[in-house]
């Protein structure tokens, strides 16, 4: 159901179950559970146990959220496929018992559905928490091995579980075949004697059908007559030794069988403990995918838990989850969400409204939110929702008449808040009360003066207390008393319906007299009520709220005016940004304009003191003069050309998997690795390395790597062409080997591969190669599997690239 018990007193119990189920928190485990793959973990689902502490919760949490995301990145998702419920198969093999084959199988099954989901899972720098988990878990591989070796398909004992076995087996298909052959010669001898040519089968024992009063023409046992005693079924007398021998031989195989069985059992039994506690980790796991898949279902988000009493509660547009399942179900989108905002000195909000207009919803909504985070649940609301871990949620809701113990509905309510009161006082710590018409069911006087003693009294004792009542003079408790707040469910007088929206700040106005006036009741009745209502006081209290409503809107359209305004300032903020971009591109592109112009005239200038300097020359003048002027002029030129901006271009940055030359031998290889430093690379060059400095390598179009460039080297982003070469560290040789048995071979190499691995599978039959391919196709950790090149082995060796 949900729930922990924290003592064994049977009335703090009870109200702890009560406020569970009156918050409908089985139902939401119910619906968890939904989403969960196997039986034991939809059982989990229904009948986990809330967290006792704040760091179990936060545990829960990044488990949720860590492998919702791995479930999201993967096709398909987190597979359980072959994990099974071994509570009962253990519990026979660790007490000396026999478990059948099929039980055994299963073992074996969850055994490698374990290993696969280490290995999906396993990753402490990703992963943290769920690592932590897998980190000491043992998956058991030889036991694994044994039992799949002995065990075909739907748990038979295999012909290869021991040589004993196998020879009683193919003796006893020889003596089979020797009766077979036996029966057909007396088929073919007596065929006119008999019914039909069928050898048919009677309590374990061939027979052949006879027609009546001819068995004195063969020596044979009767072992059975058909109905209208025409026909009798007689074994032969000479298969009847045989079938003796038969007997014998299915007794010392059922023997062996037995023998075989009870050596798996003892040492599944001796692992009971190590097998036990990897089904308690699957079951973790589990349970907290199928979390994320149903926060996932619910587009939650995660809530930020605090330890500290005094903290707010933020929840915006919270959508019950009950109200979500009915929608979807229904094909309905109805679900008004609500929004919370407690600040941290507040300690009691009092909810009024009218009937059906949402104030339950809203008390059990509130609720819910709590438990789902308290639970490692994401919630479904926007935004980051913020609240304090409560220890307890206590919760007075719905009518507690009962015609057996003579309660009436108000003696229901006042035991069930005694109950809480005393739980309040057994189990301090950070609690959340929730009353539904708080103080009902009896004189209205004498209700409002116990419904506010009783709020006063869980304004000191509780962290919040949140009640829906009808009583006006709660509203005003406000205003005396700074822990308490005001909120109400909005009403629609013109349509006569609730909105369901709750406003906090603002109390519920009295809607009895208009919804009657409106539902058509007697003009007369409406006119006596009013005149019994004391009118000073009902017409200043409603004018009271009217104002504040009407206060509430205008600070509501005036938010939303400063928030277009904000949003229009923010484009002409961009817009003038935009513009101040292109005013300074333009003005350097003047700039640009100038300079080349600028070039241009000297340029000219020297132009023409060259022609001055040929026409001094030619008549015989000296051209010193002029050949300053030249100088000076080309010095100029120079000034104005380093004035320039030039953009630095950033020189070539190498990365692993780049091919670049060797300047030494002009050779292209490619990037496989670099050195801590990032000053040394190792370049794979055809079937050779050669580890060189940075600056004797440069890339295929001529470009140097600057001395002082900072090289980012990722090992994860190694390519997957970086084991191209065949050693033998990174082949296996599974020739000889049933395909099951080389899965667990190649799968355990696989785990510390890196890079490609080579698989010698023979050719053969091509059963083993055919098996291997189907099986490592259907990993979603392989990237692709292909024939190894002619010279290592061809068609009879498969290479493996992993996906990195």
């Amino acid at each position: 159901m949900g729930f922990t018990i924290n003592h064994d007193d049977s009335e703090q119990t009870k109200i702890i179950l009560e406020s569970l189920e009156l918050l409908e928190w089985p139902t939401v485990c119910s619906h968890l559970s939904t989403f969960a793959v196997t039986q034991q973990g939809r059982n989990k689902c229904e009948g986990f146990d809330l967290p006792l502490d704040i760091s179990h919760s936060q545990e829960l949490l990044c488990q949720t959220l860590e492998i919702g995301s791995l479930d999201i990145s993967l096709d398909g998702g987190i597979s359980f496929e072959g994990v099974h419920d071994l509570e009962n198969i253990l519990l026979i093999c660790s007490k000396g018992g026999i478990a059948i084959g099929e039980d055994l199988l299963k073992v074996a099954d969850t055994l490698r559905a374990a290993r696969k989901l280490r290995k999906l899972i396993f990753d402490q720098l990703i992963r943290p928490r769920l690592s932590e988990l897998l980190k000491d878990i043992a998956t058991l591989p030889d036991l694994q091995k044994l039992l799949e070796f002995g065990l075909d398909e739907g748990g038979r004992i295999a012909d290869r579980a021991s040589s004993k076995l196998s020879e009683l087996r193919r003796h006893r298909n020889s003596v089979r075949f020797q009766r077979k052959d036996i029966l057909q010669d007396i088929i073919r001898k007596y065929g006119g004697l008999l019914q039909d040519n069928i050898i048919s089968e009677r309590y374990g024992r061939p027979v052949l059908a006879f027609k009546a009063g001819t068995s004195d023409q063969i020596k044979g046992m009767v072992h059975d007559s058909s109905a209208s005693g025409n026909t009798i079924y007689v074994e032969p007398q000479v298969v009847i030794s045989i079938g003796n021998r038969l007997a014998k031989i299915d007794s010392e195989i059922l023997d062996e069988e037995r023998r075989l069985l009870a050596d798996w059992s003892k040492e599944v039994g001796f692992n009971a403990d190590v097998i036990a506690h990897l089904g308690e980790i699957l079951l973790q796991i589990e349970f907290a995918l199928s979390r994320a898949r149903y926060s996932k279902w619910l587009n939650g988000v995660p809530a930020i838990l605090d330890e500290q009493e005094n903290t707010l509660f933020e929840i915006k547009d919270f959508r019950h989850p009950l109200l979500v399942w009915n929608d979807f179900h229904e094909k309905n989108n109805t679900v008004v969400p609500t929004s919370f905002d407690v600040p941290s000195d507040l300690k009691v909000v009092a909810i009024t409204g009218p009937n059906t207009g949402g104030k339950t919803v809203a008390l059990k909504s509130f609720g819910l939110a709590v438990l789902m985070a308290k639970a490692g649940l994401l919630l479904p609301c926007t935004g980051s929702p913020r609240l304090p871990w409560c220890k307890n949620v206590l919760a007075d809701i719905g009518d507690e008449q009962s015609l057996q113990q003579s309660l009436s509905t108000f003696s229901g309510h006042i035991l069930r808040i005694s109950r809480i009161l005393d739980a309040i006082a057994f189990s301090p710590g950070t609690t959340l009360v929730l009353l539904d018409e708080v103080g009902a069911g009896t004189d209205p006087s004498e209700g409002t003066a116990l419904a506010m003693a009783l709020l006063k009294i869980m304004a000191d004792r509780a962290r919040l207390t949140i009640a829906t009542t009808h009583f006006g003079e709660l509203k005003a408790l406000k205003y005396s008393d700074s822990r308490f707040e005001n909120a109400s469910v909005s009403f629609d007088s013109e349509t006569i319906k609730p909105t369901f929206h709750l406003q906090w700040g603002i109390p519920g106005r009295s809607n009895a007299i208009e919804i009657s006036k409106r539902l058509g009741l007697d003009s007369e009745v409406i006119k006596r009520a009013q005149e019994f209502i004391n009118p000073a006081s009902v017409d200043n209290v409603n004018q009271v709220i009217k104002g504040l409503e009407q206060q509430r809107k205008r600070q509501q359209s005036a938010a939303e005016d400063a928030a277009a305004l904000l949003a229009k300032t923010e484009l002409l903020h961009e817009e003038l940004l935009d513009r101040w971009q292109k005013q300074r591109q333009q003005t350097e592109k003047f700039n640009e304009q100038g300079r080349f112009k600028l070039e241009s005239s000297i340029r000219e200038g020297q132009k023409e003191v060259r022609h001055l300097i040929k026409r001094l020359r030619d008549q015989n003048a000296s051209g010193e003069t002029a050949r300053s002027a030249g100088k000076r002029l080309r010095q100029m030129e120079k000034g104005y050309q380093s004035d320039r901006r030039i953009p630095h271009m950033p020189g070539w940055v190498p990365k692993i998997g780049d091919k670049v030359r060797l300047s030494s031998i002009g050779k292209a290889g490619e990037i496989i690795s670099f050195s801590d430093n990032g000053m040394q690379l190792t370049v794979l060059c055809g079937v050779f390395r050669s580890t060189v400095s940075l600056s004797a390598v440069e890339s295929l179009d001529g470009q140097k790597a600057e001395i002082n460039t900072t090289v980012k080297v990722k090992t994860s982003q190694v390519s997957k062409n970086f084991s191209l070469v065949r050693t033998k560290k990174n082949t296996l040789d599974v020739r000889g080997l049933r395909v099951h048995e080389a899965e667990g071979v190649i799968e355990e190499k696989l785990r510390n591969c890196s890079g490609a691995l080579w698989v010698i599978h023979g050719i053969g039959s091509g059963k083993l190669k055919k098996g291997l391919r189907k099986w490592l196709d259907s990993l979603s950790y392989v990237d692709k599997v292909a024939d190894a090149e002619p010279h290592d082995g061809g068609s009879g060796c498969s290479v493996i690239w992993m996906i990195e």
